[in-house]
This record gives structure tokens, C-alpha cells and sequence, in this order.
């Protein structure tokens, strides 16, 4: 592969871009006269030399896709219905250059849900060239047709380290391309330089002085004062706002005198968030004094005793006036300044359960699980998301892990690098615990917006390291066998947590069980909208009506027929809604004889495609085996001998036949699947349960290694489990996935789902195979028939109610949506809703 030549892109200045083009078309020319290796100049400059300022290019070969930025629209937002609020730079290589382009809104769905990503190859088979009216002589290449092409862009070069400006509008630079709250690009200033400064103390006020004296002053002394909470960053920018750098962040700041909340603003965020750290010591002069922000959060103090000034905080900003802002070292502190030390309010695992519902508390503990990056939307139909992940952490004190939830702390570094066997730190976590409505509910923490969280490879020069309890906790860890402690972790996968409430309507909470149920009908549409590892909780009524247990093999290979693609589909298709495929008149017809068995006439390609790797499975049953009473005929398979036993229903039998719509989402794929730990391969790992990166970044060494070669941690199999809508004339295929423990081989919170009949029976069968296993009994077959009529006593005993299914939905990339049932409620008469 030649080295590429830097990176494309318009020019703000007409001189440069003059200069630029007429480079550009020597060597094009020069690409030409070659056999045309440059194709990706020659097909910018064929697109800005059409008339029509667009082009399919004929025979494009494949191009990689290296970067994929996102950034804020200008202007005001279009209607709701076609709202994009972020748009999306392209950048592609073709082996001997780099394009950067702009991506067509209408497109910016293959983003959302990760069709179009770093790494991936594609061909290119329409663009355009768009002017910037507002600037001379400035354009750029906009993707308007995308088609798939297999494989992975392994060799392709990472784009220059400076990333240019965004190519549309004014925007000066680059969000992170799933959440608000990190840093992102080379803006963000890692370490700034500490200075050696000569500290005059005649000349400094204190906090305490400033609320007394702040209304009669305009300019103030400098300030000397120590970081002790600091909160993850705000991003406030609209569409319709022409702030460049639209970022705040929090700091609680203290000298002897007390404590006042410190605002960083605007583009000073880039260049000091990462140096001010908790602890840091900072000298401020020519700060401003505002009143406090009465919404603000507020951090717990380690010291109770510390005085907080509420009513005012200091605003640091680079003008009105600019702030000066030094970092003192550690080094130069001095006693007699009497700034205070950063305090913790550490707990144990054996204390938790004693404390109260949002309590504060720092925790220290020995990773045993992390879950996968998953993101939860701020608000309906908008585009920005929280991201979060679940993480175990014991500490010795207790049989029971902490269970933590991790929102993004505005530490990618850190968040990004949890992983099994890594010492993780946590403040200024919330208790979550609600023992009035749910007595067997399982307490877990939750970040705060001070939470920061750190791994090993980052707790060196901490406060924290000084504490007792954290002392007490590394003196535990070398009493422990590392390989003992290897045996029991456990990454990634599907993590049902917190547990739905016992009872649906505590479950609806305030909300009418109206807004809350929806029909499952409307489930196609729900999935359809979901956006790259955004992770819902839907409610909908229906009647159990079959059930079919699938053991691990057959899971793995009916994940594997469910992952096959069809790589020379336009993923412009992807990228629309259903209804924007109808008015296309791309929707496809069920009559033609081409068209392969689809699941509906809606149905996504990838459904098709798993729906048609079902069909061929099913479709190589040679015999059944009489079957007991109460259960459907039990298929074996001729090519691996193993037996499913299933159970349906009378109505089932009755009514499959004539349905409207039958959704199948039952499938469960690779990444839902937890697995242990292997630290050999924990890079592989991590990046599998992590979110895909922005930007392509070509590993040194690679490893052939197959994420379906870890071994399951989630038991032996699970359940497909069919769901007759209340009306009877739709249906969807769901998986139910017995509950794990990463620090207990047998089952996870059995108690919370133990008012459930039907999925407590499938979750103790589960665990009794489990255990079986361990004892050397074979494990691919279904349960023993005495407990498998305690499936069918279950499920028989629901049969032609009506129940509310607790469905949890996730997008997994790509056409991959898993749906699990999480809990099912009873309804005893109308109005009245219990648990099972």
C-alpha cells in the first residue's frame, strides 16, 4: 500500500484552495496516466467538473472507511420529522489517498445505527459536490449512495493526528461520536504545564471573604485554592446557537475557610478540564463572581465539618475578564497555606446494605464483571444519549459484589479500559435501593455528576491512596489467588439490571399504564428507531403461548445464520425508516417469485436473512419423538442428534397459521452473550463489548481469535418464547436468558424473578444443568423430563391469560437486535395488575 498523501478537504482560504485544485488536478492527471491508482481524486474531480455537480461512478472499486465525525447542524433545527440535529464527516482511503466528505443527511441513519463505521469497506456509487455559498471557492464531496462490500479495512492508514475543522458550516471542531459528556480531538489540552510560581500571601483573599464583599467589588484579589470534587462535562450547544465551544464543567474548590462551587467555561474547557484534577492546587486571578446556579448538584463533603458558600461561584472565562489560572505542584504546597486535604467517605461491601437510599459513598474493589457499553436516549425522538455500562467489584468484606452502575465521567481513557482484575475506584456513587416496594430488590450504586471513577494504571499520586480502607483493601488482594479469583470474572453480554419491581403498576410508577404498555404491533416500529447500543424497556400485553428451549450449540449456530449478510445491498435501504422505503417505492413485494420468505412485509434485510437461516434448520427435521402429554412433538436434527423440547399452547396451534404479523426476534447473538474472561485476549475483548471507535486505529498485532470461542458464562442454553398479541393476530418470537453471577457459578438474583413462575422454572432448570455439567453429565441435552413438566406446569398455567411482558430491546449494529423477556405480570381481573 503507498503511503496516502494528507488529507482532503475544502479550504476556507482562496488562495489555498486555488493552490490545492490545481494539485489535485495534476495528480489526477498524473493517477491516469498511472492506470488511475488515485481513485478517490479522480472521482472528486470528475464530480466538481459535472455539470450537474453529481456523479455515480462507474465500477467503484472498494474504499475503507477511516473516521466517522460527528458534529453540531447550523441553523434552526427542520421539523421534527426530518430533524437532524448532528451531522456526519466521512473519511475514506482508497490505498493511496484520503478523502474527508461530507455525509448526506438523509444518511445519517447508517451512523446511528452503525452500518457505516471506522474499519468497514464499502463502495461508493453516488456523490455530489457541494459550495459553501457563505465562502469563496469552498466545497466538498457529499456521500449520497453507499453500497456494503465484506471484509474489515485492517491495512488502512489512520487519518493525520490534527483533524481539520468540520467540512459544513462553522463548526470549529469534532463532538466524541456517541455521547456529549467526553472529550474529543486534539483540543483537549491532556496535561498543561505546571508553573512555577512565586506565591505572594499578602496579596490573596479567601472564599470566605469573597460572600462578604463580592457586591462591592469589580475587580478581586487572587485566590489560592485546592480541587475537591469535580463534575463530568456539560455540552450545551443547539443548532440555533453560534457558540463554538459550548461546554461547561463543575468544581468544587476550598482554602481555609471553606468551600464554593468554581464554573469553567466555553473554550477554556478543552484547554484546563484534564489538568484539574481532584487535589490539583490552583491560583486564580481575574476571575468573575456570580450568583449560584440554584439547580446546580452538589457533592457530598468527605468533612462534614467544611463550611459551603451557596450563594455565590467563581466563573472562569477568557474574557469579561480573562482568566489567569495557574497549577501550583504538589511539590510547592506549603503547610502554612492551610489548604485542605481531600477527604472520602469509603465504605465496604459488608456496610452497604445498612445504608440509607441515596446515600453517598466512595468504594474501592476487585473487578469481577464488566458489562458491554450500552446508551439510554435523554429524551424521546431526540439524538443524544447517555452512555453507561455495569461493572461487579468485590472487596473481601462480603459474599455479595458491589453491582455498579458507570455513566461516562468524562474519563474515555478510563471507562473505555474497564476490565475483570483491574482495582476499581469509585466516588461520590449513590445508593439505589427501594426496600418499600420491593423488599428483595438488590441495593446497586450509581454515578453521581462528581462521580469520577479509576483503574489500575491510574491510582498513582491519588488522594485516595492515603485512606485507611483503601490500604485495608490492597493488603486483601495479596491474600488472594490470582488464578482462583480468574476462574469467576466474566465480560460483556446481555446484564438485566435493576430488576423490573414485582408489581406492573409500581412498575408504571406515575405514569398512566397507557403511556406505558405498547402493542405489539408497534414493536416493529420501537426496534426500527433504535439507535447503535441504545438499550430500552418496553411493556406490552399478550398471552405465552410456546416455548422452546435451545441448547448452546444450536444457539451458536443459529446466531451464526442470523449474522449473514447481504453485502451488495445499498445501505442507503439501512439508513431509511419503512415508511421512507414505501415512498421510495423500494418496499419489497411479497408476490414476486424472486423475493425470498420474508417475516413480514416490513421486515428489516436482516431479519430476512435470520429468518431464512431459521427456515434451513427447521427444514432439516427428519423424525419426531412421541411426546408426553401437555408438549408439542420434539424435533431431533439429523446433523447433530440433539433433542428441543417445546411446549404451545391449543390457542397457538389454532391461530399461528392466520396471523397478520409475526415478528421473530428471538435470536441471540455474540454480543449478548457474557463470557469469561481471558486476559490473554482482554484488548479483543474490551473492544468487543466497547462501543466503535471514530476514528480507524491499525493494531501492530492482531489476533485470529473469534469472539464465539470464549466460553459462555450464562449457562447452557436458553429459551425462544412466543408472545400472542391479546387480539390474536399478532405475534413475536422473544428469548428468555437464564441469569448469571460472575462470583457464584450458580444463578444471579433468583429472588427477584421468584414471583415469577415461568421464568424462576426456567432459571432453576438452567441452574440444574449447570451443576450437572460440573458434575460430568452431558449437557447439550434438555433438561430431565420431571423438570421440564415444571416448565410446562408453568407455562400451562398461564395459558390463554392475559400477562404484560417486561421486554428489554438493544441494538447491537448492523441489522442485530436482541429482545429479551425480563418479566412477565399477571393481570387478575381489569384495573387490577400483580405479579406472577
Amino acid at each position: 500500500m503507498q503511503d496516502p498523501t494528507p488529507e482532503r478537504g475544502g479550504s476556507a482560504h482562496p488562495a489555498e484552495e486555488r493552490r490545492q485544485g490545481a494539485a489535485a488536478a495534476a495528480g489526477g492527471a498524473a493517477a491516469a496516466a498511472s492506470g488511475g491508482a488515485c481513485w478517490l481524486q479522480r472521482v472528486f474531480e470528475e464530480v466538481r467538473g459535472s455539470s450537474r455537480l453529481s456523479v455515480a461512478p462507474a465500477e467503484p472499486p472498494p474504499v475503507t472507511v477511516v473516521a466517522v465525525e460527528r458534529y453540531l447542524a447550523e441553523g434552526p433545527p427542520p421539523p421534527p420529522a426530518a430533524a437532524a440535529q448532528y451531522w456526519y464527516d466521512v473519511t475514506l482511503a482508497d490505498g493511496a489517498r484520503l478523502e474527508r466528505c461530507y455525509l448526506a443527511p438523509r444518511l445519517n441513519g447508517l451512523v446511528q445505527r452503525a452500518h457505516l463505521r471506522a474499519g468497514a469497506r464499502l463502495r461508493l456509487t453516488r456523490c455530489s459536490y457541494l459550495y459553501d455559498e457563505k465562502r469563496l471557492n469552498y466545497g466538498f464531496l457529499c456521500l449520497e449512495e453507499l453500497e456494503r462490500v465484506g471484509g474489515d479495512g485492517a491495512d488502512a492508514p489512520p487519518p493525520p493526528r490534527r483533524r481539520p475543522p468540520p467540512l459544513r458550516g462553522e463548526k470549529k471542531r469534532y463532538l466524541p461520536l456517541w455521547n456529549n459528556e467526553d472529550p474529543y480531538g486534539d483540543m483537549w489540552v491532556a496535561d498543561k504545564t505546571q508553573a512555577q510560581v512565586d506565591v505572594d500571601v499578602s496579596k490573596l483573599t479567601s472564599l470566605g471573604q469573597l460572600e462578604m464583599t463580592w457586591r462591592s467589588r469589580v475587580h478581586f484579589h487572587p485566590l489560592l485554592v485546592r480541587v475537591l470534587y469535580k463534575s463530568r462535562l456539560r455540552y450545551y450547544g443547539k443548532p440555533e446557537k453560534k457558540l463554538d465551544m459550548p461546554y461547561q464543567a463543575y468544581f468544587e474548590v476550598a482554602d481555609s475557610s471553606g468551600m464554593m462551587s468554581m464554573v469553567l467555561w466555553n473554550s477554556l474547557c478543552p484547554e484546563w478540564y484534564n489538568s484539574m484534577k481532584v487535589g490539583t492546587v490552583l491560583l486564580l486571578e481575574q476571575y468573575a463572581i456570580k450568583t449560584s446556579y440554584p439547580f446546580k448538584t452538589q457533592p457530598t463533603p468527605g468533612d462534614s465539618q467544611m463550611k459551603r458558600f451557596a450563594t455565590i461561584e467563581i466563573s472562569l472565562n477568557v474574557r469579561d475578564p480573562p482568566t489567569k489560572i495557574s497549577i501550583i505542584p504538589e511539590e510547592m504546597v506549603k503547610p502554612e497555606w492551610g489548604l485542605p486535604e481531600v477527604k472520602y467517605r469509603f465504605i465496604t461491601r459488608s456496610e452497604l446494605d445498612n445504608l440509607p437510599n441515596n446515600h453517598s459513598c466512595d468504594v474501592i474493589g476487585l473487578v469481577t464483571f464488566v458489562g458491554r457499553a450500552e446508551r439510554a436516549r435523554k429524551r424521546e425522538h431526540g439524538e443524544d444519549f447517555w452512555l453507561y455500562r455495569w461493572a461487579h467489584a468485590i472487596d473481601g468484606t462480603s459474599d455479595q459484589p458491589f453491582i455498579l452502575e458507570l455513566f461516562a465521567t468524562s474519563q474515555p481513557d478510563v471507562f473505555e479500559h474497564i476490565h475483570p482484575m483491574t482495582y476499581l475506584v469509585c466516588t461520590q456513587m449513590r445508593v439505589v435501593r427501594d426496600l418499600a416496594e420491593n423488599p428483595s430488590s438488590t441495593i446497586y450504586l450509581t454515578t453521581s455528576n462528581e462521580s469520577q471513577i479509576f483503574i489500575t494504571g491510574w491510582h498513582k499520586g491519588q488522594p485516595y491512596t492515603k485512606d485507611t480502607k483503601v490500604k485495608n483493601f490492597i493488603q486483601w488482594t495479596k491474600t488472594q489467588s490470582e488464578a482462583d479469583r480468574m476462574k469467576k470474572t466474566v465480560i460483556g453480554g446481555y446484564y438485566p439490571f435493576p430488576r423490573p419491581p414485582n408489581n406492573f403498576l409500581k412498575y408504571c410508577k406515575n405514569n398512566k399504564v397507557e403511556s406505558v404498555l405498547k402493542a405489539i404491533g408497534e414493536m416493529e416500529k420501537e426496534i426500527e428507531d433504535l439507535h447503535y447500543r441504545e438499550h430500552k424497556r418496553i411493556a406490552v400485553q399478550g398471552i405465552i403461548s410456546a416455548i422452546r428451549y435451545i441448547s448452546s450449540s444450536n444457539a451458536a449456530e443459529e446466531a451464526s445464520g442470523a449474522e449473514l449478510k447481504d453485502t451488495s445491498r445499498s445501505l442507503e435501504s439501512a439508513a431509511m425508516s419503512k415508511e421512507d422505503c414505501v415512498h421510495k417505492g423500494k418496499n419489497t413485494n411479497p408476490q414476486k417469485k424472486e423475493v425470498k420468505p420474508t417475516l413480514g412485509p416490513h421486515c428489516t434485510p436482516g431479519e430476512q436473512h435470520q429468518h431464512q437461516a431459521l427456515q434451513s434448520k427447521k427444514s432439516s427435521v427428519k423424525r419426531k419423538i412421541p411426546h408426553r402429554e401437555g408438549m408439542s412433538a420434539i424435533p431431533e436434527t439429523e446433523e447433530t442428534g440433539r433433542t428441543r423440547d417445546s411446549w404451545q399452547s391449543d390457542l397457538w396451534a389454532q391461530v399461528k397459521d392466520k396471523l397478520m404479523k409475526y415478528l421473530h426476534h428471538s435470536t441471540i447473538f455474540p454480543e449478548s452473550i457474557p463470557r469469561k474472561f481471558d486476559y490473554v485476549h482482554k484488548d479483543l475483548l474490551m473492544q468487543q463489548y466497547n462501543l466503535y471507535a471514530a476514528v480507524h486505529q491499525p493494531k501492530e498485532t492482531r489476533t485470529d481469535k473469534n469472539i464465539n470461542e470464549f466460553k459462555s458464562a450464562s449457562g447452557l442454553g436458553y429459551y425462544e418464547v412466543t408472545v400472542l398479541g391479546i387480539n390474536h393476530d399478532v405475534a413475536i418470537d422473544v428469548a428468555f436468558l437464564p441469569l448469571f453471577c460472575p462470583e457464584d457459578p450458580h444463578l444471579f438474583q433468583l429472588e427477584d424473578i421468584q414471583h415469577d413462575t415461568l421464568l424462576s422454572r426456567m432459571s432453576c432448570i438452567s441452574g440444574c444443568q449447570q451443576k450437572a455439567t460440573s458434575n460430568g453429565r452431558r449437557h447439550d441435552m434438555f433438561p430431565l423430563s420431571s423438570e421440564t413438566d415444571e416448565i410446562v406446569k408453568a407455562a400451562m398455567d398461564l395459558d390463554g391469560k392475559h400477562v404484560v411482558c417486561i421486554l428489554d430491546i438493544c441494538h447491537l449494529g448492523d441489522d442485530k437486535v436482541e429482545v429479551f423477556l425480563s418479566k412477565i405480570y399477571k393481570t387478575v381481573e381489569p384495573g387490577v395488575l400483580e405479579s406472577m
